[in-house]
């Protein structure tokens, strides 16, 4: 048998005017969970299309058992059994489990017709095995919750008895409980012999879970080392070249006037009573369990829910955002969560995504001003330390953490008052992290109210002035920096339904 069941060696893949990995090499044994980190841009995709047949790279050679191998195609990888659950899942939702666990293969009878009493039954195996016995085959897979789908993704890999089963990010979307039946599932194909290839942004992930790590930057090999040898910051060092001495760099505003009152929000089966205060020069953050109603309340107030109850205030001024464009005129920006379904047009370059937000700033007669958009996309690409060719590059092509500046780049050019960040960093690297806690401080040094959602407690303890905390579309808890309250514990107990003194 083969020390390694996937091996590269000297890898390099080349796009038009960059090298998207270079020399790159990385050794995955049997019934093993290797970790993959790196930052946006590092070449993990690029590693995860080479091994999966997406892109064929120019030099270098790819081992299965160690026997070599060539992929023109993801057919043949998947063939060769490596499969891979990608962060955005491969998943139709019209269709029934069986159908979406038999994706791209054909499961026939001698007479050529689909044979779906074997195939519910392999579904059901599969599923089985990852400890969902209960989830109905029949099913429609957009009736599931998000974790059972990811379930659906990984039930593919399993009945095709895969050898190396690749997960990128497949915790970004996923609840408290999901994340510990996704962590139970990983282990139970690895008591199996099956290698996982574990990516992830999130540290705590990689020192829970993983035998082993691999760091990629600028497209290379930094090292491979044992989890156990490792420290956050040794990992952190290795990721982006440098120590970051603070990865919450907390500033502080002048707290000023209150900028934004709501008062008795309710949204009939989502929000109950919700009501707060928030104000210039200060980051509100709100924390609570998912499905907490933090989402909701923040898509409620930007008008893109529509509300049963309550008012709104802006700088003491009642106003009915009935819809987004009334909540942009009244001064209010939103960075929703899902920045590539609803915060971008990936199809468009970076500047047009630039001024979505606010075409009529740069509008000159009937026509649009190229020249000061130009301008101005120059001045944000350089403020925000967005990496990308051109102006005019597809949002598409760029790195998540670049995506996601281009998002509050945009939100920037509308010149807000309030800005409300929904999860924020959640599927960047640390040093993005950071930049866009950068952002934040800016803004609440010009006088900005910043809300900030966010699932990631010490993110919340590292950056807000003070913490609202939901609970079923309510708020449980309202703390301070200041208070002895503003811990970890605390919080959580609130999130949970616990009064707190």
């Amino acid at each position: 048998m083969a020390e390694y069941v996937v091996e590269l060696k000297h890898v390099t893949k080349r796009f038009p005017g960059v090298v998207a990995m270079r020399d790159m090499h990385i050794q995955i044994k049997p019934g093993e969970i290797h970790g993959l980190i790196g930052e946006n841009g590092a070449g993990k995709s690029t590693l995860i299309k080479v091994l999966t047949g997406v892109h064929v790279p120019e030099e270098g050679e790819i081992f299965i058992d160690g026997q070599k191998v060539s992929f023109s195609n993801p057919v043949q990888a998947r063939e060769a059994g490596i499969a891979c659950v990608y962060q955005e899942l491969n998943i139709v939702p019209m269709l029934p489990v069986v159908d979406n666990v038999f994706m791209g293969r054909r499961v026939v009878k001698s007479n050529g017709l689909l044979d779906y009493p074997r195939m519910h039954k392999e579904a059901h195996e599969a599923l089985s095995v990852l400890g969902h016995p209960e989830v109905d085959t029949h099913t429609e897979c957009g009736k599931l919750g998000m974790g059972l789908q990811q379930m659906v993704e990984i039930a593919k890999a399993v009945s095709l008895n895969a050898k190396l089963l690749i997960m990128d990010e497949p915790t970004s979307s996923l609840g408290e409980q999901e994340v510990k039946q996704l962590m139970t599932t990983v282990r139970k194909l690895k008591s199996q012999g099956i290698a996982i290839l574990f990516v992830s942004h999130k540290l705590e992930e990689l020192f829970e879970l993983c035998d082993r790590v691999t760091v990629m930057r600028d497209g290379e090999h930094i090292l491979t080392e044992d989890m156990t040898n490792m420290t956050n910051e040794k990992l952190i060092q290795a990721m982006v070249g440098r120590s970051l001495e603070n990865q919450f760099p907390k500033e502080y505003g002048t707290r000023g006037e209150c900028m934004l009152e709501v008062k008795h929000l309710k949204e009939i089966g989502v929000l109950k009573d919700v009501s707060f205060k928030a104000y210039g020069g200060e980051i509100l953050a709100f924390a609570g369990l998912v499905g907490a109603g933090r989402t909701e309340t923040m898509r409620a107030l930007f008008g893109a829910d529509k509300l049963d109850g309550g008012e709104v205030y802006v700088h003491g001024k009642k106003v009915n955002n009935k819809n987004p464009g009334a909540a942009i005129k009244n001064g209010i920006a939103f960075l929703t969560e899902d920045r590539k379904g609803q915060g971008l047009v990936l199809s468009l370059g970076v500047k047009t995504n630039l001024i979505l937000a606010n075409m009529k700033r740069f509008k000159k007669g009937l026509l649009l001003d190229n020249g000061d958009i130009e301008k101005v996309s120059q001045e944000r690409i350089k403020e925000l330390r967005i990496k990308t060719p051109s102006s005019d590059e597809v949002v598409a092509q760029l790195s998540g953490g670049n995506q996601q500046k281009v998002v509050i780049g945009k939100w920037i050019n509308c010149d807000a008052d309030i800005y409300i960040f929904d999860e924020p960093t959640r599927g960047i690297d640390v040093g993005a992290k950071v930049e866009v806690y950068h952002v934040m401080n800016d803004l609440v040094k010009q006088g900005k109210c910043v809300i900030m959602v966010s699932s990631e407690l010490p993110e919340v303890l590292g950056m807000a002035d003070r913490v609202v905390v939901m609970r079923e579309g309510e708020v449980m808890a309202e703390i301070d920096r200041n208070s002895p309250h503003f811990n970890q514990e605390d919080i959580m107990k609130a999130a949970w339904g616990g009064k707190i003194a």
